[in-house]
């Protein structure tokens, strides 16, 4: 494909980005949603023992969980939990790039690859949510020793928290999008490529 083919795509992929950015941060609470109500699930099957519930709150996802703040003074006849919060904009700001990778592409049925992309990371976001709610769980004073995670446990969980952080927000969108566009790739490839005499 011609050089200038390449740039406009760029230039479109930039001009999109701005557009699905702006969408992106005032849809935020609407698309937290369903990664609130997974987040639920998953801790009801998996750390129901440390959670009670799980709420939204905008793009805030809060964690209530069966601990009590350590140190801190309870009034009489007040039962203190202990709340985490995950800020869920930071695990789903490759949202917006997807949107615009695929509306650059001027590919047939955007708004169905946008809504297949976007069911692919919910669960993609939810685990980045939930590894962000047990890292900032075991930073909390004297829960790390309520929770008897061996070294093991503990280094996986650290290992989780830093793949959904770094990893999945960024990389997990340009991979959807790839794998859904995968001729208009092809194109790219087979144009760039020098012809054999």
């Amino acid at each position: 494909m011609p050089a200038r083919s390449l740039a406009s795509f760029l230039f479109l992929i930039a001009v999109c980005l701005l557009l699905t950015f702006f969408i992106w941060w005032l849809a935020t609470p609407i698309l937290a949603w369903p990664v609130a109500v997974l987040s639920q699930l998953v801790t009801r099957i998996g750390f129901s023992d440390m959670v009670q519930s799980v709420e939204q709150n905008s793009e805030m996802i809060t964690f209530v969980t069966t601990f009590k703040p350590v140190g801190a003074a309870i009034a009489a006849g007040t039962k203190a939990v202990l709340e985490v919060k995950s800020n869920t904009r930071l695990f789903s700001f490759g949202l917006p790039l997807l949107a615009a990778l695929i509306l650059a592409a001027r590919e047939p049925h955007p708004l169905r690859k946008l809504a297949i992309g976007y069911a692919v990371l919910v669960p993609l976001q939810t685990f980045s949510v939930i590894a962000d709610f047990l890292h900032n769980l075991i930073a909390e004073p004297g829960i790390a020793s309520q929770l008897g995670f061996n070294a093991l446990q503990r280094e996986l969980l650290t290992f989780s928290y830093q793949f959904g952080t770094l990893i999945l927000p960024t990389v997990a969108p340009a991979i959807v999008w790839g794998l859904m566009h995968r001729r208009f790739l092809e194109s790219f490839a087979g144009m760039s490529r020098p012809k054999d005499p």
